[in-house]
This record gives C-alpha cells, sequence and structure tokens, in this order.
C-alpha cells in the first residue's frame, strides 16, 4: 500500500471515531438522559480541559522521546477501553470524569495525526500542502459514515454510539503501529528546563503575529464547540413540536447534519488554492464569516419551509471549518522550526481545542440554561443561534482589524518542497 493510502486509512479511522458519537451525543444526554444544559456543557468541557496541555504533552513527548506513531497508537488503544466504560456512568459526575479520561487519550491523536502526516509526506519529498488536503478529505469522509453509522443504527439517543467509537479506536491502535516511522529530535539539547522538555514552542508566543493568531484561534475554537454541542439538539427538538416530528429531518438528525462534513470534503480540495492565491488572514477571515452565516441560517431555519435554510448552513460549515482548523495548522507549520513542529502543532491545539473549547462550552450551557430555556425543556433556539451568530461577527470584525499578516506565496511553495 503507497503511503498516501496509508494515510488515507489512518485519517479514515482518526476522524470515525470522533464522528460516531460527537455530534449524537447530545440526543444521549438530553433524550435519553433529560439531565441540563449547564452539565452538557461541562462534558463537552472535558474536550478543552484535556486541550489544555495533552496535545502539548504529546507533541513533546513526539518530539524527544516517542515515535508519534506509537504513541498514537498507545493512546487509541487506551480511548477505546475508556469509551468501553462510558454507557456504564449513571450521573453527570460520573460520565465527566470518563470523558475527561477519553479526551485526554484522544485530543492529543488530533495533532499527532497530522505529524505523522506531514513527516511521511516530507520523508517522501511530497508537497505537503497539495497532497495533505485530499488525504484529509477521507478523515472527514470516516466521520460522515459515522455519523450515518449510528443514524441508520438509531442508536443516535442510544450508549451502542460509544462502542461503535471503541472498535473503531482499537482498530486505529493497533494500525498505528505499522505508519511510518517519524524521527524524534537527536540534536545535541540545551540543558535548560524549557529546551529538555520542548517547551520552547511556548516562544512563539513572542512573535506578536503568532499571539495574535493563537488568541483568535481559541476564539474561532469556541465557534466550533457550539455548533457540535447543539447542531443535532436541535433538530432533536422539533420532535416535541406535532408539525414537525414525523418529518425525516427530525427523525434522521444526524443525516442532515452530516451534510456538513460533505460539504468539508469539497472544501478541503480547495485549500490550496486559497491559501496560495489569499494568504491565511484572507482565508481565516472567510471562516470566520462562513460561521456568522452557519449560525444565522440556523437562527432561522426548521425542519419543514425552512429546510433549505438548515442545508445551506450545513454546506457553509464546510468552508467555516476547513478554512480555519486546516488551513490554520499549515500555517503553524510553515511558522515553525523543524524541531519543534509537533509541539508546535500541539500548541495551536491547545488553543483551538482546549481553551476555545473550555470558552465555547462553559458560557453556552450558562447562556442557554439562563436566557433561552423555555417551558417544557423547550429552548428558543432562534435566541441561541442569533446570539452565537453575533460573537462570531464581532470575532470576525476584531480579526480584520488586528491581525497583521503580509501575504507571501514564496513561504508555502518553499515549505512545499
Amino acid at each position: 500500500m503507497g503511503i498516501k493510502n496509508r494515510l488515507i486509512v489512518m485519517n479514515f479511522l482518526q476522524f470515525f471515531v470522533w464522528g460516531a458519537w460527537l455530534i449524537t451525543i447530545g440526543g444521549y444526554w438530553f433524550q435519553n438522559k433529560g439531565w441540563s444544559g449547564t452539565e452538557f456543557g461541562a462534558i463537552f468541557s472535558t474536550m478543552g480541559i484535556a486541550s489544555l496541555f495533552m496535545p502539548a504533552i504529546a507533541g513533546i513527548i513526539a518530539d524527544r522521546w516517542v515515535n508519534a506513531e506509537k504513541l498514537l497508537g498507545i493512546f487509541h488503544i487506551c480511548g477505546a477501553i475508556i469509551l468501553t466504560l462510558l454507557p456504564q456512568a449513571n450521573t453527570p459526575a460520573s460520565m465527566f470524569w470518563l470523558m475527561l479520561i477519553n479526551m485526554f487519550f484522544y485530543m492529543p491523536t488530533i495533532s499527532l495525526s497530522i505529524t505523522v502526516a506531514y513527516s511521511a509526506l516530507n520523508k517522501s519529498n511530497m508537497d505537503v500542502v497539495k497532497e495533505y488536503p485530499p488525504i484529509r478529505v477521507f478523515g472527514t469522509v470516516g466521520f460522515i459514515i459515522a455519523m450515518w453509522t449510528v443514524s441508520l443504527l438509531k442508536i443516535e439517543t442510544s450508549a451502542l454510539q460509544f462502542y461503535v467509537a471503541a472498535l473503531a479506536s482499537l482498530c486505529l491502535g493497533f494500525y498505528a503501529f505499522s505508519l511510518p516511522k517519524c524521527n524524534i529530535c537527536k540534536e545535541p539539547r540545551d540543558k535548560s528546563i524549557v529546551n529538555s522538555l520542548g517547551l520552547n514552542a511556548f516562544r512563539l508566543f513572542k512573535n506578536p503575529k503568532m499571539a495574535m493568531f493563537f488568541i483568535f484561534s481559541m476564539l474561532l475554537g469556541a465557534s466550533l464547540q457550539l455548533t457540535n454541542a447543539y447542531g443535532d439538539t436541535f433538530l432533536h427538538d422539533f420532535a416535541k413540536i406535532d408539525a414537525y416530528k414525523e418529518l425525516i429531518a427530525v427523525k434522521y438528525p444526524a443525516i442532515i447534519m452530516s451534510i456538513s462534513q460533505i460539504s468539508e470534503t469539497l472544501f478541503i480540495l480547495a485549500i490550496p488554492f486559497f491559501l496560495k492565491r489569499f494568504g491565511i488572514k484572507k482565508v481565516m477571515l472567510i471562516s470566520m464569516i462562513a460561521w456568522v452565516l452557519r449560525f444565522g441560517l440556523f437562527a432561522f431555519g426548521d425542519p419543514s419551509g425552512g429546510l433549505w435554510m438548515i442545508i445551506l448552513s450545513c454546506i457553509v460549515y464546510g468552508m467555516a471549518f476547513d478554512f480555519f482548523n486546516i488551513s490554520g495548522s499549515l500555517f503553524v507549520e510553515t511558522s515553525s522550526d523543524s524541531s519543534m513542529r509537533a509541539s508546535a502543532q500541539g500548541l495551536f491545539m491547545m488553543m483551538t481545542n482546549g481553551f476555545g473549547a473550555i470558552l465555547g462550552s462553559w458560557s453556552s450551557g450558562l447562556i442557554i440554561d439562563t436566557f433561552f430555556k423555555g417551558e417544557g425543556d423547550l429552548f428558543n433556539w432562534e435566541g441561541i443561534w442569533s446570539t452565537f451568530a453575533i460573537y462570531s461577527l464581532v470575532v470576525a470584525i476584531f480579526f480584520a482589524i488586528l491581525f497583521k499578516h503580509k501575504h507571501d506565496p514564496k513561504q508555502l511553495a518553499e515549505f512545499s518542497h
């Protein structure tokens, strides 16, 4: 099997694991357990808590001591074990602690899989900016197939979704040991604690442009958690209204939401063109405007006459997600030294899925419970999504003003070769 096909399998399984439960856990939480939005926000914050330090620590280990592909395998095997224990959680507290441990193992694998892919492509003298996005597409395909599997098996509100994720995680755990070897840094090391632990990636914050980039990455990471946490629940809630409960979008919300991931596959392929032509600032600004549209269309859509708005929102999501996540990781890769690239990717993950996830999960749960929870456990979804849209618009305006970056196509060209 060629190197690109091997990386395709890795990406497929990497995101299948996540797709099996990330979008549908809201249905399991609210429809099955009936626990509160604030408690649900705490569950989603586990991704943020784990991402505060685990991706950075994993990147340090991968740069200094253990090959990234081996660490990827170890973490996925451990994660599979925890996923099988999640259905045993009978209280919000027990669910929180088990999910936190699961996230300790899963979140660093996202940046580790990127490191493995970049390393393998560079060793094969391939154009990373050109070749990686089509490979990453299959991660999105894995996410989509996982969502469809869970939806068609009618386990969106069942604990069985965690067993599906566990099986995929176990398969990837063993498969990872067969992936191309990632070299560790064997250069003479500075004896200081900072350099011996690989914490020199944090020096990127000394660069005003990089510091600003990481701050806005955190703010965009909050937007991502909002759509992951409440999109499926939003559609499930229409089942409580007689006029909507028999509609296809309400019966199979995960399939409707999977349009977002299908859209991703198209926009990922467009990244090399947009990034080389317009640069990171314009690409990320496009992403921010797309988040405004994502939430705004949800605010006024419904599964009947407004279904087109929900579908268009899902299409726009592909641009919102890809132009931020994939372009951001490539920007970090081109802006950091080769000796700390895994650490730098871990730092990017910490800001987006760490601080960003905590900001989005905690604040959204509190805001929804305080201002947008109506009678009979019905939520004011128009108010919820409109609030998120306004937040995204404010972030976009400040980014356009504050982030200073001059596009240099030569930087990406040099990195590609």
